[in-house]
C-alpha cells in the first residue's frame, strides 16, 4: 500500500477545505484525509480505494484539461449556463462586493413554491455536495453508521467516516438498482442515516420510484433517509419520481437537488436540500449554508429555474448523446448500464489504467473504475461533436 503524499496531490492542483484534501477532478467529492486515525490509502495499483470492490483508476499523470478536446470526466453540462442565466449573472456581478440575504430567501421562496413545501423546508448551499458534507459532519459528529449502496457517490460517506462514523456498504442488485430490502436489514440502533443517490452515480441506474418511496415512508420513522436527486433533471418526469412529496407527509427524509447538471451551473457553486424544519435546524445550528454563495449566482439560478426552454434542450440533446454512445457500444460488441443521467458506465476489455492513458493520449477525457473485479469507463455525455470524439478514440484503444 502507499500512502498518498499531501505535498505531492497539492502539486498537481488539490484543493484545501475543512482540513481534508480534495481532489478537484473527481466528482465523487472524494476526500483524501484522516478516517478513524487511519490515513485513505492507494492500493499497489495507484487505484483509490472506495470499497472492498469498488475502486477507481488513477493515470500517473492527470490529463490536462485545456489540451483535451473531449472532457467527458466531470458529468458537467456542456450547454450550460443558460444563455439568460448568463446574462444575469453579468448583470449583478457589480454587486458582488454586498451579502445577499435578501436575494438568497427570495431564491429560496422561489424554490419552496416549485417543490410545492415552504422556504422553511429549504436549506442553500454552494452546490449539493456542500449540502451531503455539512449534513454528515453534523449528523456524524458523535460517531454511529451510514447506511448506503455501493457502488454510489462517495461524498457524504467519507465525511462521515472522518467524523469517526462507520459505513454499511449495500451491494447494489444485478439490475444496478438499490436493494432495499437489504439496506432496510442493515439498520441498527447506531445507524443515523440512510444515504439513497436516485439516478445513482457511477452506475447512471434508477431504483423503482414506487419501490423507493415505499421504503423512504416507512424507514423514515425509524431513522432519517438523505435522496440525492442531482441527476434527476435529466428524467421527462423528473418531478413525478422524486421523493420531495413526503416532506408534507411529515416524513424524516432529506432530499438534494443542484444547479450543476440539468442547469449547467456547476462553476457557479449552487444547490439545495428539502427537509423537515427541524431537520435544518440541526444543520443550521452548527454551519450556514448560504454563505457560500455569491451574489450574481442566485439571480443566474433565478433566470434559469425560469428558462424551461434551456432546461429541454439540454435534456434532449443529452438523449440523443447516450443514444449514439449506446449505438456505438452495441455496434462494438459492448454492453452497458442503461443511464437515467448524463453519462453512461460500461465494461471494458483493458487494465483501467491503461486504458485512461491511451485516451488521454487522444484528447479524450473519461473515467475508468475497477467493479467486482472488472474493468469499467464512466463517460459523461457532452456535445454530438465531442461524443463523435469520444467513438473513434474508443473504436482505436479498444482494438
Amino acid at each position: 500500500m502507499n500512502t498518498l503524499n499531501r505535498r505531492t496531490w497539492l502539486k498537481r492542483g488539490m484543493l484545501t477545505a475543512a482540513g481534508a484534501v480534495v481532489v478537484p477532478h473527481v466528482t465523487f467529492g472524494n476526500t483524501i484525509g484522516k478516517t478513524k486515525g487511519k490515513t485513505i490509502l492507494l492500493n499497489t495499483k495507484n487505484q483509490s480505494l472506495y470499497s472492498p470492490f469498488f475502486k477507481e483508476h488513477n493515470a500517473d499523470i492527470f490529463p490536462d484539461t485545456v489540451k483535451l478536446l473531449a472532457k467527458l470526466n466531470a458529468n458537467e453540462n456542456p450547454y450550460g449556463p443558460s444563455p439568460k442565466a448568463i446574462e444575469a449573472f453579468k448583470n449583478t456581478a457589480h454587486m458582488g462586493n454586498r451579502y445577499a440575504w435578501k436575494e438568497l430567501f427570495d431564491l429560496m421562496e422561489k424554490i419552496a413554491v416549485q417543490e410545492k413545501v415552504t422556504a422553511k423546508n429549504i436549506m442553500m448551499g454552494p452546490g449539493s455536495s456542500d449540502l451531503l458534507e455539512k449534513t454528515a459532519m453534523v449528523l456524524f459528529a458523535n460517531g454511529g453508521n451510514v447506511v448506503s449502496a455501493d457502488p454510489s457517490y462517495m461524498s457524504l460517506i467519507k465525511v462521515a467516516e472522518a467524523c469517526g462514523a462507520s459505513w454499511k456498504p449495500v451491494p447494489l442488485k444485478k439490475d444496478w438498482s438499490h436493494d432495499l430490502k437489504a439496506m432496510e436489514a442493515a439498520i441498527d440502533n447506531d445507524t443515523k442515516l440512510v444515504y439513497i443517490c436516485n439516478p445513482n452515480n457511477p452506475t447512471g441506474s434508477m431504483t423503482d420510484h414506487a419501490e423507493l418511496i415505499d421504503f423512504c415512508s416507512r424507514v423514515s420513522e425509524k431513522v432519517t433517509v438523505f435522496i440525492d436527486e442531482a441527476y434527476l433533471g435529466f428524467l421527462e418526469d423528473a418531478e413525478k419520481k422524486s421523493m420531495v412529496s413526503l416532506i408534507n407527509q411529515g416524513k424524516d427524509v432529506i432530499i438534494a437537488r443542484t444547479f450543476s447538471k440539468i442547469h449547467g451551473m456547476a462553476g457557479l457553486r449552487l444547490g439545495y436540500i428539502v427537509a423537515q424544519e427541524t431537520t435544518l435546524d440541526k444543520i443550521q445550528k452548527i454551519t450556514r449554508g448560504g454563505m457560500g454563495i455569491s451574489y450574481p449566482t442566485i439571480f443566474a439560478a433565478s433566470v434559469s429555474m425560469d428558462d424551461v426552454a434551456f432546461q429541454n434542450k439540454s435534456r434532449k440533446l443529452n438523449a440523443e448523446c447516450r443514444e449514439y454512445v449506446y449505438t456505438t457500444l452495441k455496434q462494438m460488441g459492448y454492453s452497458y448500464v442503461p443511464s437515467s443521467t448524463s453519462f453512461i458506465l460500461f465494461p471494458i476489455e483493458m487494465e483501467g489504467k491503461a486504458f485512461l492513458e491511451k485516451m488521454t493520449a487522444l484528447q479524450v477525457g473519461v473515467r475508468a473504475f475497477d467493479i467486482m473485479g472488472k474493468n469499467w469507463c464512466r463517460v459523461s455525455m457532452g456535445t454530438m461533436d465531442e461524443m463523435k470524439l469520444f467513438s473513434n478514440a474508443l473504436q482505436k484503444v479498444l482494438v
